[in-house]
């Protein structure tokens, strides 16, 4: 007696699941109430303590103590100091602006010539 598939569903074995799904949800629900009975609230952690001050000061005490990076300052000549100082006036009392000087406009010229005609020669321009 030997059973082969057939074509439409198999009804015992859908029975079969239904009855063991049905099975395990009773089987959570009685769980779960018990759990709910005769477990005790399980207190909450107490909050952390109040590091977060203690925490950024020693980062701020630590910030003290590292060295700042030397930044290179170049020192003008007493010309250009004395350049500097002198600022032209304008009608209504405003200052104006410094103006750089005519040999270094004419070398920054020159430079620029040159860059120019190298472009020129590789044939960018």
């Amino acid at each position: 007696n030997m059973k082969l598939g057939g074509l439409g569903p198999d009804y015992e074995a859908i029975k079969e699941k239904k009855q063991k799904l049905r099975l395990q949800k009773e089987y959570s629900r009685q769980i779960n109430e018990y759990n709910m009975k005769n477990i005790i609230v399980v207190q909450r952690l107490p909050a952390k303590p109040q590091v977060s001050s203690v925490s950024r000061q020693k980062a701020l005490e630590y910030a003290k103590k590292i060295p700042r990076p030397k930044t290179f300052i170049t020192r003008q000549s007493d010309q250009e100091v004395k350049e500097e100082r002198v600022l032209p006036q304008a009608p209504n009392g405003t200052s104006l602006p410094q103006i750089p000087s005519l040999e270094s406009l004419w070398n920054r010229h020159e430079k620029e010539k040159e860059v120019v005609a190298a472009f020129k020669s590789l044939h960018i321009l």
